[in-house]
């Protein structure tokens, strides 16, 4: 076998591959969320509009939109999604 094939077929593990390491990660990426959250309330905004006085309105409305966008994309894969076969198709 050479050098190559030997790469492709690499049994060594990467620290990703662990599920308990995937789940440090998700549980830190919480965790800075969940403080940024709390220190919305520590800190004085400069608004132009009323509702961005409100508590976690940044972090709320961003999960909102975020939520949208998804739904939105799945929405417009209905009428942009082409068969498997649309780019090799001979005319």
């Amino acid at each position: 076998m050479s050098e190559h094939e030997n790469k492709i077929h690499d049994p060594k593990k990467y620290w990703l591959d662990e599920p308990r390491n995937v789940r440090k990660v998700i549980g830190a990426v919480f965790v800075v969320c969940a403080l940024l959250f709390i220190s919305d309330a520590f800190y004085h905004k400069h608004s132009h509009f009323a509702v961005e006085d409100w508590f976690g309105f940044y972090a709320i409305f961003g999960f909102v939109m975020c939520v949208l966008l998804v739904l939105a994309a799945k929405l417009m894969r209905v009428f942009l999604m082409r068969d498997e076969e649309y780019y090799d198709k001979d005319d």
